[in-house]
């Protein structure tokens, strides 16, 4: 009985409740500061591979397709595509840079380590982490997106829309991710968060292709993942239309932003006293 009270209180201490103070913020601007010397050479990483995609599938593969019927209306392959990628885009960027880079200073730099020296807690350092990797998610999107318009994929004004909701996505795949970079021993181990995580995520959640053509099984698994919810928020405001289920959508990635990082900082703080 005393080992099992000595757990329990254990688990509270590792889930109690984030302390979060200003001091998350130099943090922030230390990444900010590292990055802005590679700010290039990330750039085209980042948006190299959304936009290739973008260009193979939705002319090479748009001209065979032609159009997608969507909520009886038929929508140009590219355009069906270009709204549901820039929603993948911003997953992928936010999940790198929660994984390989946090791991980075936190396993192989043990910058953590050397920021928590000063008087900044654990809690802001993992706090920092996740806004920074929502913010390079954003950053890589907002450019993707300048180029659709450049394209002329879409020129609906409720675009602006998108921009705070691919916020929100960005906080959402962030936490996700964190929670994979605190159970990691090594890089090797976010193998398991692509193959069984994201890559299923990518192709159930209505990029490619309308998720009416799933088995209804799938389908109605898929209507609970964070792409899903994003992809249904983000792609009516490319056809110049406001989202159905607004809020049942907002509520999702609300959750997973919220549970996801409050786990991840919880394995974090197991991790750091271990």
């Amino acid at each position: 009985m005393a080992a099992l009270q000595t757990t329990l209180a254990s688990w509270r201490e590792l889930f109690r409740t984030p302390q979060i103070s200003w001091r998350w913020l130099p943090v922030f601007r230390r990444n900010l500061l590292v990055w802005r010397k590679l700010a290039i050479p990330s750039l085209v990483g980042n948006i190299a591979e959304p936009l290739i995609t973008l260009v193979a599938f939705g002319y090479g593969l748009g001209a065979l397709v032609g159009r997608v019927q969507l909520g009886g209306t038929a929508v140009p392959y590219i355009l069906f595509l270009a709204s549901g990628s820039i929603c993948m885009s911003a997953m992928n960027a936010a999940s790198f840079e929660a994984l390989y880079s946090a791991f980075s200073r936190m396993q192989v730099q043990r910058t953590w380590d050397g920021i928590m020296n000063a008087p900044v807690r654990l809690d802001d350092v993992v706090f920092a982490e996740m806004l920074w990797a929502a913010f390079k998610s954003l950053f890589t999107t907002t450019v993707i997106l300048i180029v659709m318009l450049v394209l002329g994929i879409s020129h609906s004004p409720m675009l602006l829309l998108a921009w705070p909701l691919l916020v929100l996505v960005g906080i959402v795949f962030s936490s996700i991710a964190l929670i994979f970079n605190a159970l990691a021993k090594g890089y090797d181990f976010f193998t398991y968060y692509f193959t069984l995580f994201l890559t299923p995520t990518m192709f159930l959640s209505g990029v490619f292709f309308p998720r009416d053509q799933l088995p209804r099984v799938m389908r109605i698994v898929s209507d609970w993942f964070p792409l899903t919810a994003a992809v249904e928020l983000i792609r009516p405001l490319f056809l110049g239309r406001l989202p159905t289920q607004a809020l049942q959508n907002l509520a999702v990635l609300v959750a997973y932003a919220v549970i996801g990082f409050w786990v991840a900082l919880a394995l974090t703080r197991k991790r750091f006293r271990s």
